[in-house]
């Protein structure tokens, strides 16, 4: 990390008023050499607590959330935009990820093996090491608990560095947690993506768990790759929409629109391209113009910042002037709020931007295509590998999906959903590894087998 990074700042803007949220210092290089030598310090502490008493602990933590959850989704609203409804379920989303791993923890457990009679096989999970925990501004309280919460029951200790977009909810998170915690075993940083890069270098690392963009993430694989370090990440997503001729086309605009514009379309799982059967093309074009212009009308949500909204702009306008026509929005409305219309886009040439990389912002452009095979087809060829939905009343169809497509999660008939402790791995440009659910435990921990046998000449 350069010594120019010394003196730096991080300056957040609402990005609804324009008026500022606050400002705060850019860790210095020794500050985030300091940050991993503590948490390598209280990792052997920490890993020969009993896990029982490690759950107690991030429970504690948990409660503690809890009690400050209206301050912290304030501030995420703040600093994001997020819209305050939203803000606050991702933080209720948060306390119960930390309740689950409590739980989760001290139950997660290794296996007997089958050997010699006098003898004794066990594989049983043992903490990490050191992980460095990178998590995004879209949904910072929920994605950074899940990450801390696995790596801590699981007797790792964590560095975190949330997003430089949202620098003050994630401190504030971290201060809350650590609090309830043995010091070291959550250790916080500020800083932006170079900080990030200057911390997966440092030696005493066990993970990197990151999600994030596909280039920050593909860069930490190759540290990782260099230095030996477990690599756990979840990035950019281009998920498609694939829609059969047999739904009905309003039905579907609304499936659309929800995936296309929720959380202004800053949401790592959000419908970015839409695969519509030709026979219904036409209502179920109107219906989504109705559907995106009630969308822009009913919510005052921006984009993160002026930087993103800029490359969504970017995004269209490349479009358009390769051919694509614009069925509503794509204006940058007046005022000093970050804010984009919810829009539709057609007539897409082959190979434009907002087709074949993430957009991050409320656009949904649509294909249409002659049969269902044909919007698979073009579902599946995508070098990120996230999610994808399809909507079918055909069930041959929803099965053929499911086994084409080159996704982490297939979703039928819901662009959003599931049952409780799911998880799943991306593919391709969108990551690797587990980054949610039970399985996450297993990422946090690697297995040892030991054999235990007689010794010579006993009775």
């Amino acid at each position: 990390m350069p010594a120019a990074l010394d003196t730096r700042t991080i300056d957040i803007v609402d990005p609804a008023t324009g008026e500022p949220v606050g400002s705060l210092p850019v860790a210095t290089e020794q500050e985030a050499a300091e940050a991993v030598r503590r948490a390598v310090a209280a990792f052997p502490t920490w890993a020969a607590t009993p896990p029982a008493e490690r759950g107690l602990r991030l429970r504690a933590a948990a409660q503690a959330l809890a009690a400050r959850a209206d301050e912290v989704a304030a501030l995420n609203t703040r600093e994001t935009g997020k819209p305050a409804g939203d803000a606050a379920g991702g933080v209720e989303a948060a306390v119960n990820t930390l309740l689950q791993y409590a739980e989760l923890g001290p139950l997660h457990r290794g296996k007997r093996l089958r050997g010699a009679w006098d003898a004794v096989d066990v594989a049983t999970p043992q903490p990490r090491g050191v992980v460095l925990v990178l998590t995004p501004w879209n949904d910072p309280v929920a994605v950074a608990a899940g990450l801390i919460g696995a790596a801590i029951v699981s007797g790792d200790t964590v560095v975190h560095k949330p997003s430089e977009r949202s620098p003050h909810t994630g401190a504030l998170l971290d201060e809350i947690l650590a609090a309830e915690l043995p010091d070291g075993v959550l250790v916080h940083v500020t800083g932006d993506g170079s900080t990030g890069a200057a911390l997966s270098e440092q030696p005493g690392l066990g993970v990197l768990a990151h999600v994030g963009s596909t280039a920050t993430g593909r860069a930490l694989a190759r540290v990782g790759a260099a230095n030996d370090v477990h690599v756990i990440r979840e990035n950019g997503g281009n998920d498609p929409l694939v829609i059969d001729g047999d739904v009905d086309p309003v039905w579907a605009a609304s499936q659309a629109a929800l995936g296309a514009f929720a959380n202004a379309g800053q949401i790592c799982t959000a419908v970015e391209r839409v695969y519509v059967h030709r026979s219904i093309a036409q209502p179920f074009l109107a219906a989504l113009v109705a559907e995106a212009e009630a969308w822009t009308a009913g919510s005052s949500q921006p984009l993160v910042d002026v930087r993103m909204r800029d490359a969504v702009v970017a995004q269209v306008e490349q479009a358009v002037a390769a051919g694509a026509t614009v069925l509503t929005g794509g204006t940058v409305p007046e005022g000093p709020a970050v804010r984009y219309p919810a829009t539709v886009l057609t007539d897409l040439p082959q190979g434009a931007q907002v087709l074949t990389e993430e957009t991050f912002g409320p656009v949904a452009p649509v294909v249409v295509v002659d049969d269902f095979d044909e919007g698979l087809r073009l579902a599946a060829a995508d070098h990120y590998g996230l999610a994808a939905t399809v909507l079918t009343a055909d069930m041959a169809h929803a099965h053929r999906a499911a086994a084409i497509l080159p996704v982490g999660t297939v979703k039928v008939n819901a662009v959003f959903g599931g049952a409780p402790g799911g998880s799943a791995q991306p593919r391709g440009a969108s990551g690797s590894g587990f980054g949610y659910g039970p399985e996450l435990l297993d990422e946090m921990t690697t297995t040892t087998v030991v054999h235990l046998g007689l010794p010579g000449g006993s009775r």
